[in-house]
């Protein structure tokens, strides 16, 4: 989070004191442009991988072994697995994310109300583990495909500094997968894409440095609801009378991560071309 907020900071302070030498002008008109910064991951949660060992649709099971132990005793991570024990867990990291947009302002005063399309990329992912007694690693994982959003903003005019909120619906189209080193049973992921719908909010600060060019910076807090895949475990080779995944159900069981929440924070530096 620090880098984000140094980076934001820092944007913020040459947007500030950016030459004024730009004909204060009204804000009105349609504007093309494009951003690029940091898009970081809200803090990693624990979230458990949930099981229908029975395939009644309903999750929320434990898995046992034939003695009676929950199989899934050495717990979860919120990051993806990378040892079969908990000590090798790779969090989620912070990477750079881009947009192209476009969009419309009318002024009135100093009121400035406008609308903005975007479309880009985030390069972040997101991961969910579990690690069974085995020992065996489990991995969900997700990444953005590609990103897009539509957003109202709002502003005062301050001859050419514009401050301003933004708020709207995002679309995001999610690639998921599933790894693990558990090589006696099968595993089948139902569906790898998605598209997933949400919301995303925020603020920033406008600067106009030319008659048609205005640099800027924006915050946004971008929230969309993933629902996890199942991943179907079958018998593969594993023997069914001892096989935790066998024990309730021979046909074998389901799986998927808990949290349905994909959401990040973005930190970008803008630049647009009005006309």
């Amino acid at each position: 989070m620090r880098s984000v907020t140094a980076l934001f900071l820092g944007a913020s302070t040459l947007v500030l004191a950016g030459p004024a030498f730009a004909q204060e002008r009204d804000w009105t008109g349609p504007y093309v442009g494009i951003s690029a910064g940091l898009d970081l991951q809200g803090s990693d949660r624990d979230a458990p991988i949930e099981f229908d060992t029975n395939l009644d649709g309903s999750f929320g099971d434990t898995v046992s072994t034939r003695g009676g132990l929950n199989a899934f005793g050495p717990g979860f991570c919120g990051g993806r697995a990378v040892s079969a024990t908990p000590t090798g867990c790779k969090q989620d990291s912070d990477r750079v994310g881009y947009a192209g947009h476009v969009g419309y302002d009318v002024q009135f005063g100093n009121i400035v109300v406008g609308a903005v399309g975007e479309f880009g990329k985030s390069n972040i992912s997101d991961a969910s583990s579990a690690y069974s007694v085995t020992p065996a690693r489990y991995a969900f994982t997700r990444q953005i495909d590609w990103n897009a959003a539509g957003r109202l903003r709002a502003g005062y005019a301050m001859g050419n500094t514009l401050p301003y909120i933004t708020g709207g619906a995002a679309l995001v189209r999610v690639n998921r997968g599933f790894e693990t080193s558990n090589t006696a049973n099968s595993f089948t992921l139902d569906d790898d894409k998605r598209n997933a719908w949400g919301y995303t909010a925020g603020g920033g600060i406008e600067q106009r440095v030319a008659d048609n060019f205005s640099i800027g910076v924006l915050y946004t807090y971008t929230n969309v609801n993933d629902e996890s895949p199942t991943v179907a475990v079958g018998p593969g080779s594993a023997p069914v009378t001892t096989n935790p995944f066998l024990l309730v159900n021979p046909a074998g069981t389901d799986m998927r991560r808990s949290d349905d929440r994909f959401d990040w924070h973005s930190a970008r530096v803008t630049a647009s071309l009005r006309f």
